[in-house]
């Protein structure tokens, strides 16, 4: 449960949050999104309260690669990747939307083949870049990445996290992920901020993480038993 979250992400970074398992880090992004309705606090986007926001043209500026990958089994991998060009007011025509389908697969690594397949064809590595080609098919301004590189060897996970970086950069989108991983920590991240008991413990660069003394970054970070963060006993 968050507890007063005071967190600010500079247009154009990439923010990466750290923490153990159930300490709202997915609760976090779902305020923001609007899933979750905080009980008390203000979240703003470009200075504006994202409650009093016209909410499609907010959720239109968002992009968002989610843990699991959640690929829609009954339609081929275009038109998972072109799910939200097809839809809406300012849909395209099918075989525009199917074009920047395979731009977009392209851009993560996939043969232009690969569009006409179903999810359940692909490895999980494969599906993870669908993922991330459906995230920026609306070319997005902030895109959200929930545990990239979960269920991932460390080889297509080091893969993801290069596409992410490069991809984040490209477009000069704003980035916020979320993740226990270390490695997508340090190759994804900008700035790094530690949430645990609800709360903020600490942020800042990632050149800075190591350095820190704050004691809750480093049992986080280096994976200690002993410290103020209980596991599971």
């Amino acid at each position: 449960m968050l507890q007063g979250v005071d967190l600010t992400v500079q247009s154009g970074t990439s923010m990466v949050i750290i923490g153990g398992s159930g300490t709202g880090k997915s609760v976090l992004l779902k305020c923001i999104l609007g899933l979750v309705r905080p009980d008390s606090g203000t979240i703003t986007l470009d200075g504006q309260d994202v409650t009093k926001a016209d909410r499609d043209a907010f959720l239109a500026r968002f992009g968002m690669l989610f843990q699991g990958g959640a690929l829609f089994d009954s339609l081929k991998v275009w038109e998972n990747v072109a799910f939200r060009l097809l839809r809406g007011a300012k849909a395209l025509p099918k075989a525009e939307a199917r074009a920047i389908a395979i731009e977009k697969l392209r851009r993560v690594g996939l043969k232009p083949e690969t569009a006409d397949l179903f999810p359940a064809e692909l490895s999980g590595g494969m599906q993870k870049r669908v993922g991330l080609a459906r995230a920026i098919a609306a070319e997005p301004e902030i895109i959200f990445f929930d545990e990239p590189t979960t269920g991932l060897d460390p080889i297509m996970a080091g893969v993801i996290n290069d596409l992410i970086r490069e991809i984040v950069v490209e477009m000069g989108a704003t980035a916020m992920t979320i993740t226990h991983d270390m490695s997508s920590v340090r190759a994804i991240a900008d700035n790094v901020a530690m949430l645990h008991g609800g709360v903020i413990r600490w942020t800042g660069p990632v050149s800075e993480m190591d350095a820190t003394p704050d004691p809750y970054v480093q049992q986080f970070i280096h994976g200690r038993a002993d410290g103020p963060i209980e596991g599971v006993r």
